[in-house]
């Protein structure tokens, strides 16, 4: 898929702004046309311009121009909203069908929809009013990061097997000692490969320094001893698949579902991405403060690091032990 073809132009111009000026990632940009491209797929059903019962993946957004979207009105947008809850199909790949949208994700297509019309009104000009200015966004339950204690990580660490054993061990070492995302691991080359620290690009292509401690730079150590005998088809990768070009998201999740299933954790319950919570989780019962992890982590949002100060119920207990009233009886 490339939105810069298929994407009419009312919608390419404001797509374009993001991959340019606010240099958010293709990835990310490809997420708002899909959001945007669905929301203009269910107006014309509900408003009848295509026929009732059109599959809604079979509708074209081609036509639609800014009289379209200026005719849009907050109760097309709440309209929206009921039939992402009750009636989209959760995975449009599966063969059993899931209906609703998690809370979550309708979160995110509000903010697609309200970064949108802003962009029309502010940026663009193209808008005089903005009608999804007061649009609410659903709310998001608070939950927890699930992440696994000091020994479990140990377990999985001490599991890891196989002809793959150097780069598959280097890989868990590097998301439980230092919180990359799965993205920032498969786009690691051999060039960002320092002594003492790791150049990555997060999101948005944002460059940061990760220092690694020593058990990080001998598992990467012993894992180039191995990929120097490697005849890579790319040679800037630092992780190869098994065809000799960079690994896959998909194979790291799989060698980490496998890895946990050897270390008998659930395989269900955790997964590549909860081993990055859980090097933050690690890190903050360890003395890290919350403004160095946000750092660390990649966060743009200090809210985003906060959840992880919400984990260590230990910690919250010596403080309340602490409390010299904690005794007093009257």
């Amino acid at each position: 898929m490339d939105y810069r073809d298929e994407a009419p132009e009312i919608i390419k111009g404001f797509l374009i702004y993001h991959e340019t000026i606010k240099g958010h990632s293709r990835k990310t940009v490809d997420e708002y046309y899909l959001d945007l491209r669905t929301f203009f797929r269910f107006l014309k059903i509900d408003r009848g311009i295509v026929p009732r019962g059109t599959e809604i993946e079979e509708i074209s957004i081609s036509d639609i121009d800014l009289d379209f979207v200026k005719s849009v009105t907050v109760s097309d947008a709440y309209n929206y909203l009921s039939y992402l809850s009750r009636d989209r199909v959760k995975n449009q790949r599966s063969r059993d069908a899931e209906y609703g949208t998690k809370a979550s994700t309708r979160a995110r297509k509000v903010s697609t929809l309200r970064s949108f019309y802003k962009y029309l009104n502010v940026k663009a000009n193209l808008i005089d009013d903005n009608p999804l200015k007061d649009l609410d966004v659903p709310k998001i339950p608070a939950s927890l990061p699930r992440y696994l204690t000091l020994q479990e990580a140990q377990a999985l660490l001490s599991s890891v097997d196989g002809k793959n054993r150097e780069r598959d061990y280097c890989i868990i070492c590097i998301f439980l000692n230092c919180g990359l995302r799965i993205s920032e691991i498969v786009g690691l080359n051999i060039q960002d490969i320092r002594a003492d620290h790791l150049r990555v690009f997060g999101k948005g292509s944002k460059e940061r320094v990760i220092y690694i401690n020593e058990a990080t730079a001998e598992a990467i150590n012993s894992y180039l001893a191995v990929r120097k005998d490697i005849a890579a088809i790319d040679r800037n990768a630092l992780f190869l698949s098994n065809r000799r070009t960079r690994i896959t998201r998909e194979t790291v999740h799989s060698m980490v579902k496998k890895s946990l299933s050897a270390a008998g954790l659930d395989a269900d319950k955790y997964s590549s991405h909860k081993l990055r919570h859980t090097a933050a989780t690690l890190m903050l019962q360890n003395g890290v403060d919350v403004r160095t992890l946000q750092e660390l982590l990649g966060h743009e949002n200090l809210n985003t690091t906060q959840i992880y100060t919400h984990i260590d119920n230990a910690e919250l207990r010596i403080a309340a032990e602490a409390n010299p009233l904690g005794k007093f009886k009257p």
